[in-house]
């Protein structure tokens, strides 16, 4: 069923999973004017290693139940950087330190943001 998801839907998604496992500060960016590999980008923090661990795992295992599986992961081990790509859609979870250091919503910052209605699990 939600294999029919347009790209915005499916960061909406995905969002709505990160936030559900604590995600916090989610971002999403629209690129499709800017590169061709992605539509959407998704940045959030994970408070920590292990919370960017279990929002990696929920995102995939809420994902493959839907009938989607990432064309590929990183950073799963190290778990400061995390990047799961669904190709329309790429998910960033970072550590805090890691999100100050690379900034990637300035360096993306000619991309136009997506309002978002996902609140972060308090």
């Amino acid at each position: 069923m939600n294999a029919e998801l347009s790209s915005e839907e499916l960061a909406r998604r995905i969002a709505e999973i990160a936030g559900a496992k604590g995600a916090e500060e989610i971002v999403a960016l629209d690129v499709r004017g800017l590169v061709g590999y992605t539509d959407f980008l998704l940045i959030a923090t994970a408070r920590n290693e292990r919370q960017a661990k279990a929002i990696h795992e929920e995102v995939y295992r809420v994902m493959k139940a839907d009938g989607r599986l990432p064309s590929r992961t990183e950073g799963e081990r190290e778990a400061e950087w995390v990047l799961i790509d669904y190709l329309d859609c790429v998910l960033h979870v970072m550590t805090p330190d890691t999100r100050e250091r690379f900034r990637l919503e300035q360096l993306w910052g000619e991309a136009p943001k997506v309002e978002l209605d996902v609140r972060a699990a308090s």
